[in-house]
This record gives structure tokens, sequence and C-alpha cells, in this order.
């Protein structure tokens, strides 16, 4: 089942105070990107984050699951109306992240 486009919209306005934070469709599931960083998805109409040590500090329930089948396990996270907790959560989470790769130029 895909995700709503507006809920995906809703949980990038939702972790806006952790910076520029955009998202890509990807066979029918969005990926969540601050600054250029993957760290998170939107699947089913569900939330996940990757997992990191900063993030896990800041975690109000630690649930892991696949964000879909064959996947590794992300945070699930079942409470996304709290603005400030999910800014802190994907800022948290970036620190850990590294940086994007540099895009190659085409010839």
């Amino acid at each position: 089942m895909a995700s709503n486009p507006d809920f995906v919209q809703y949980i990038v306005d939702q972790c806006g105070g952790a910076g520029e934070v955009s998202f890509r469709k990807m066979f029918g599931d969005y990926c969540l990107y601050c600054a250029g960083k993957p760290f998170g998805l939107v699947s089913d109409n569900g939330f996940y984050v990757k997992p990191t040590g900063a993030g896990r500090k800041l975690l109000r329930c630690d649930d892991m699951r696949p964000p879909y089948e064959g996947a590794k396990p992300y945070f699930y996270i079942e409470d996304v109306d709290d603005r400030d907790y999910l800014s802190a959560l994907v800022r948290a989470t970036c620190s850990e992240l590294p940086a994007p790769k540099p895009k190659k130029m085409k010839a």
C-alpha cells in the first residue's frame, strides 16, 4: 500500500525545525532527507527513522520495525504530532549520519 502524499508532507513539515527537509518518492514509498542526508522513510503511512545512538537517546518508545518486507529495522515513530520532538530526533539522527556523496558529473 502506498503512502498518502498529504501524510508525507505533514511529516516533512513536522521535521522542518531540523533544517532543510525534503523527500523523494521511491517505489510507492518516500525517502526523507535533511540537508541531503537520507534519515528516514514514510512507508504505508508510517514514519521510520534510521537507527543511531543519538536518536535512540531521544526516543519516547524504542520500537524497531522494518518499513517494508526485507528491510533492516528502523525506529518506528508513532507520535508524529510533536514538531519539537521530531525536529530534535532528526537533528540528532543526522548528526551521526555520513555526509552525502557528491554526485558524479555526466560526461
